[in-house]
């Protein structure tokens, strides 16, 4: 019978420390706080989960001072749900602050902890002592962002070492406890690539990266390639211990993501400053393989293939996470997980895939050096309640083999064309070959840039901003789209609306459509509200009466400016003009529709003042004009707003529609500022002169609606777009020429 592969779930868990400063994952996304997280768990179907036992947690100011509260209370929980713990006792750092990677101490610590954890609960089978030991050396000790902050090779090797000897004390202090526990020993493994020039450096890094399994299993002896070079720095007698007394993994916990793979290239013009680096002997630029190779790098089932043939020991994929937007976060796992069943199929044991991570992480795009970005993971935690997105039922799919969301079996941007965004260079042959007649991720799932068995998103509104946008977005993200003109599709038409939903059968609609003139409207009431009410309510309906979820925009301008603070979704609308009031319609119109179908949801999303780089007319393109004209610009000083940046306004409002959100939701870059003060920004970061922009009283501007002195926008509900100044540094760098010289 086939061996099928588990689905485990994981929690980023990292506490790390940078300087004297320690970051706490677990912290970062709540579930410090949240007990009930743990009930959510069990929806999943998972068998198993990483769990945190941390050092650093447990131990933080003495050894001999353990608090095991948290862990009782959460460890006692997840015995009760029945759900498997493999504990991890140290992820990413270097134990508390009485310790540390390169200290004499470090192992014999690890191991001390590791014993009283087993002694406190003796039934957990599964132990990780070591997330990922080379991956925290060369962090820690050979790239120097995290603490001890060194940057050499000895050091880099002492740091692996005493990981790998605190991996091999840890274990057996576990088994005196439990004869039968098991160690999966986790490690990032990619491979990589690089031009004729650097042909050995690529060779070394192909090597090394297995130094931790090679350790642990007694492989790094005499005769093992590295030997010599970890006796010069004087590690020979610490490479005999290990040899004799190894410590070889039950399972072999493969990570591996997008960026696994490398490419050296000693070409550095070819590729930005921040790639560039080198050894003590060659500069060159480290990019994404998947970025420049063609065909591209051999990927998770590559990586699984080569474990297997190195060790014959059963693996598990013991992270899969693409922080990307959802469809390809979807894409991804599912991949994995065909992945894991085929090699399954093939006779090569992969026990599990796990879902990493669960509740999300924080701050990897600066490698936790500093506070970053939150990339949600099943549920998005960024309001402090955990919201589920489309994986939850993708997990639930591959646990319980039902079917899985639309857009999981689309070809995920690794696979299309526009993964290229470095000057292509051809894959070596000699790896093609090492490769030949095996199916990897490439050839594993449709490669079309367009799937034909998906029903399209419908998007009405093909001559408006957020159309067009909404257009390029889901081109970007394979998403098959059919863009309406209102000649096309006429929104006041109801029969016209229902054939046309019959004859697409869409799985959703986005309403981009209707009137954008905030002061014509003061004077064609009627034709405003038609097209932003009536036809939007009458579309919502016709969606929600076949189970079809519909997207819908509204603005800030519902609001009256009064409150004094940013506005929330619960607020009460009292619109100010008649654009607001027909948005206002628009909002209780849908809401009194309801959903007669479960997936016939109405998601409304309330935003504000829109800029971006792709339309000509919008305030942000035009200061920038006007400016590069030599011309004064006049903008309002008295009216405080919260800009939007298109294409992150987009991308979420995309994510939010695929996770099957519904309601109201705000979505801004989240700083408010008046209308010159935006204007400066926008000015500063085009090099333009802010100096010439005049703030004045809007009264003055001949405006025809009144608008709310402070309409801005904040949200109880998550999901927050990127800063303001982020979006205008990238307003900034992709603002066309061609449109700034139009009007010159």
């Amino acid at each position: 019978m086939t061996m099928q592969p588990q689905l485990w779930g994981g929690l980023e868990c990292t506490v790390n420390r940078v300087h004297d400063r320690y970051q706490d994952q677990v912290r970062a996304t709540g579930h410090q706080d949240r007990a009930e997280d743990l009930d959510r768990l069990a929806m999943l179907g998972i068998r198993a989960i990483r769990y945190p036992v941390l050092w650093e947690r447990v131990s933080p100011r003495h050894p001999d001072e353990r608090d095991w509260q948290w862990t009782d209370e959460r460890l006692g929980r997840l015995r009760d749900l029945d759900i498997r713990v493999i504990a991890g006792l140290v992820h990413h750092g270097s134990g508390p602050a009485y310790s540390g990677l390169l200290e004499e101490g470090f192992a014999a610590g690890l191991a001390r902890h590791a014993g009283a954890a087993a002694e406190r609960y003796p039934w957990i089978a599964d132990w990780t002592p070591v997330n990922e030991p080379l991956t925290t050396a060369r962090f820690s000790a050979l790239y120097g962002h995290w603490y001890p902050h060194h940057r050499s090779e000895p050091s880099f090797w002492l740091a692996l070492l005493n990981q790998i000897d605190a991996v091999r004390l840890s274990m057996r202090a576990i088994r005196r406890v439990n004869p039968a526990a098991r160690l999966i020993q986790t490690d990032d493994l990619g491979r990589s690539y690089a031009t004729a020039s650097l042909r050995e450096q690529a060779g070394f890094d192909n090597l090394r990266r297995w130094a931790s399994w090679d350790l642990l299993c007694g492989m790094m002896t005499r005769e093992h390639p590295l030997w010599e070079r970890l006796s010069g720095f004087g590690f020979q007698d610490r490479l005999r211990a290990i040899a004799d007394d190894p410590c070889p993994p039950d399972i072999i916990g493969i990570n591996h993501y997008l960026t696994s793979d490398r490419f050296l290239d000693h070409r550095l013009h070819r590729y930005p400053a921040h790639s560039h680096g080198g050894s003590d002997t060659q500069l060159y630029a480290d990019v994404e393989a998947i970025r420049v190779l063609e065909p591209p790098p051999q990927g998770l089932e590559g990586a699984l293939r080569e474990a297997w043939t190195r060790y014959g020991r059963s693996l598990a994929v013991t992270e899969v996470h693409n922080g990307c937007t959802r469809e390809e976060q979807l894409r991804w796992i599912a991949q994995a997980w065909d992945i894991a069943g085929r090699l399954c199929a093939e006779a090569i044991p992969v026990e599990a895939v796990t879902l990493w991570s669960l509740l999300g992480s924080s701050g990897w795009n600066s490698l936790l050096t500093q506070p970053g970005h939150y990339e949600p993971g099943l549920w998005d935690v960024s309001n402090g309640t955990p919201r589920a997105t489309a994986l939850l039922p993708l997990a639930r799919a591959l646990a319980r083999g039902g079917e899985r969301p639309m857009l999981a079996d689309g070809a995920g941007w690794w696979q299309r064309a526009v993964r290229i965004v470095h000057p292509g260079v051809a894959r070596p042959a000699s790896m093609k070959a090492h490769l030949a007649g095996r199916s990897h991720n490439s050839a594993a799932s449709p490669c079309s840039d367009h799937l034909s068995s998906v029903r399209p998103l419908l998007i009405c509104g093909a001559t408006g901003t957020l159309g067009r946008a909404m257009a390029r977005a889901c081109a970007l993200r394979n998403i098959p789209f059919i863009l309406t003109s209102r000649a096309e599709l006429d929104l006041t038409a109801p029969e016209t609306v229902a054939a046309a939903l019959d004859r697409i059968a869409p799985w959703a609609v986005v309403n981009a459509a209707g009137w954008v003139r905030v002061d014509e409207a003061e004077t064609a009431r009627d034709a405003c509200l038609t097209a932003n009410a009536r036809g939007a309510v009458a579309l919502a309906k016709a969606c929600g009466d076949r189970g079809v979820a519909s997207l819908s925009f509204s603005s800030d301008l519902v609001f009256d400016g009064k409150k004094g603070a940013p506005y929330v979704e619960d607020d009460p609308v009292a619109p100010r003009n008649c654009y607001g009031l027909s948005k206002a319609e628009m909002e209780e119109g849908i809401a009194a529709l309801g959903a007669p179908h479960p997936s016939g949801r109405h998601l409304i999303i309330r935003t504000a003042a829109f800029f971006s780089p792709h339309d000509d007319h919008n305030f942000a393109v035009a200061v920038v004009r006007s400016l590069r004209r030599g011309e004064t610009i006049l903008a309002a000083e008295d009216l405080i707003v919260t800009p939007t940046y298109v294409p992150h306004l987009v991308a979420t409002s995309l994510d939010l529609l695929i996770d099957g959100e519904a309601g109201p939701w705000h979505l801004t870059n989240g700083e408010a500022l008046s209308w010159a003060d935006f204007a400066r920004r926008i000015a500063m970061s085009c090099g333009c002169d802010p100096s010439r922009i005049r703030g004045v009283p809007h009264r003055t501007l001949g405006w025809t609606a009144e608008r709310p002195a402070n309409a801005a926008l904040a949200s109880r509900r998550g999901a927050p777009l990127h800063s303001l100044a982020m979006a205008i540094d990238h307003f900034a760098a992709h603002l066309p020429g061609e449109m700034i010289r139009q009007a010159a």
